[in-house]
């Protein structure tokens, strides 16, 4: 279902991409924003997932500024890695790659940024940044509470779970009283419950978010 293609920021910047199509008439994109691990095998599920619902899904390989290819798992050395990858990216030069994600999807229809972990920090970025996208959803966003005083110019929902050993419920109450516009949906899990190549997973927790997800990108 998916391929890899080639994107191209507005400075210059060229990095791969995860590229998935629905087979039908396209309901809309996905700008997928990957975690700390890269564009791995479970982000290509999830592009492809978001594909079989509809949507041409893209994956812009955040690191290949730094680094290109890098695809890790989930074991403690790879949390290290990705950590590193990520302090090495400029949130400036992520949200270029970001943009050029939206643009190649404009003639899609609405396009949606859809963001997890390090991505769904991203995704609150570009909601504030970008108006390329229309919609944006974060999962997880360690770093949101940050950037919280940036309003979004777009509409935006956001995931956490109440379990999350990084994120505390604090942060997580402070983004609800600071922005009471945001429909911020908690789950009783941790971080990472999105992803099924995690211990962390709750497979019910992410089927209900991901409906939530579904009906809010139309």
């Amino acid at each position: 279902m998916g391929e890899i293609i080639e994107l191209t920021a507005a400075d210059g910047h060229k990095l791969n991409a995860y590229k998935a199509t629905p087979t039908a008439t396209a309901k809309g994109g996905v700008v997928i924003l990957q975690e700390i691990f890269g564009v791995n095998s479970h982000i290509k599920n999830v592009c492809d997932g978001y594909a079989k619902q509809g949507y041409v899904a893209i994956a812009p390989a955040l690191f290949d500024r730094v680094a290109p290819n890098i695809t890790l798992a989930y074991e403690q050395d790879d949390i290290q890695q990705g950590l590193g990858y990520m302090k090495k990216v400029d949130s400036d030069d992520a949200l270029k790659d970001i943009d050029a994600a939206a643009k190649l999807l404009a003639d899609a229809g609405n396009v949606a940024v859809i963001g997890y972990c390090w991505g769904g920090s991203l995704a609150y970025l570009a909601a504030c940044r970008l108006p390329s996208i229309d919609k944006a959803v974060g999962y997880y966003g360690g770093q949101i509470p940050q950037t919280i005083e940036e309003e979004p110019k777009v509409p935006i929902i956001l995931h956490f779970g109440d379990k999350d050993a990084s994120i505390p419920m604090s942060a997580v109450e402070d983004v609800k009283t600071r922005r009471p516009d945001i429909p911020v949906y908690v789950y009783p899990a941790g971080h990472g419950f999105n992803c099924d190549h995690r211990g962390s997973y709750d497979a019910e927790s992410a089927h209900l978010a991901l409906e939530r997800t579904l009906e809010f990108i139309g």
